[in-house]
């Protein structure tokens, strides 16, 4: 029995030495994986500090005097939608792919998405639901006088850029497509959240519809089988998304190209990154051979 006992306690510490001599050599050789930096910004029109997550294209040098095209992103958090759409945009940038250009890639970080995704509603419930709702003007002022310049003075960018948002990203997406569109040539709208205060939005008359806007822009218009809103009057997602990409086909303007995609796989909760995959693909087709 003592015999029996001694092996096994011989045993254990033999185990238990391994398991700490490999947990050693781990600490000493592991490194972090980096996808890419973290930056900060004390925003004035904000009133408080702006992290952003930046992912940073393969061969990105800042001694090089190449620029590079720039795709902000709401909601662009690591723990929300900057991970996946990094991941996409390599994917895209790879040699035997080379369907996007390489890009930069501006995830900014949220703080309070409803306060900044969202304009003033005049829909009661709505504004008790979400009270610190309706300060997208400020989130706009932000992004167009501190963000944009931001990137241009520290980073390679050039002014080459993309605004990509999804659910009230969405409605914030289409509340800038439509009173400033001048901010980005490039819009990737996701099961926008239209209904909010009662789908005014889509009311708006925006100098991007005129024939006389020349400024070549691209949109995309993604949404799920998703249903009815959880609103009163409820209003269905799909048939919000279809009215918003009429009333941008409905201008006819050459300079304005727009694609409706209907992913009725998808959800509201599942949509974001199929949607941006064919967004790429549809934003920059492959060349012909």
């Amino acid at each position: 029995m003592k015999y029996t006992l001694t092996l096994l306690f011989t045993a254990l510490t033999i185990f238990t030495y391994a398991q700490k001599t490999k947990s050693k050599l781990v600490a000493e050789t592991a490194k972090p994986f980096v996808l890419g930096v973290i930056d900060e910004i004390q925003s004035k029109e904000m009133g408080e500090k702006r992290i952003v997550n930046i992912y940073l294209p393969q061969g990105y040098n800042p001694a090089d005097s190449v620029k590079y095209p720039v795709i902000y992103l709401v909601d662009g958090s690591a723990d929300e939608d900057f991970i996946h759409v990094a991941g996409l945009l390599q994917f895209y940038n790879f040699e035997w792919i080379n369907q996007v250009p390489k890009s930069i890639l501006v995830g900014i970080a949220t703080v309070d998405r409803q306060r900044d995704l969202s304009f003033p509603s005049t829909h009661e419930d709505q504004v008790k639901r979400f009270p610190t709702t309706g300060h997208s003007d400020k989130f706009i002022a932000f992004i167009e006088k501190e963000l944009q310049p931001f990137m241009a003075s520290k980073y390679k960018a050039s002014a080459d850029r993309t605004l990509i948002g999804q659910s009230f990203g969405g409605l914030f997406a289409t509340t800038v497509l439509l009173n400033k569109p001048e901010l980005f040539n490039r819009y990737i709208i996701i099961s926008p959240s239209l209904w909010w205060d009662y789908g005014s939005l889509l009311n708006v008359d925006s100098k991007l519809l005129s024939e006389n806007y020349d400024k070549p822009t691209d949109i995309y218009v993604g949404v799920g089988k998703e249903g009815l809103t959880p609103t009163d009057p409820a209003r269905v997602m799909e048939v919000d998304a279809n009215l918003l990409a009429d009333k941008l086909k409905g201008a006819k303007n050459p300079h304005v190209k727009v694609h409706f995609d209907y992913l009725p796989l998808e959800n509201h909760a599942t949509i974001m990154h199929q949607a941006v995959m064919n967004a790429f693909k549809l934003l920059y087709p492959a060349p012909k051979e």
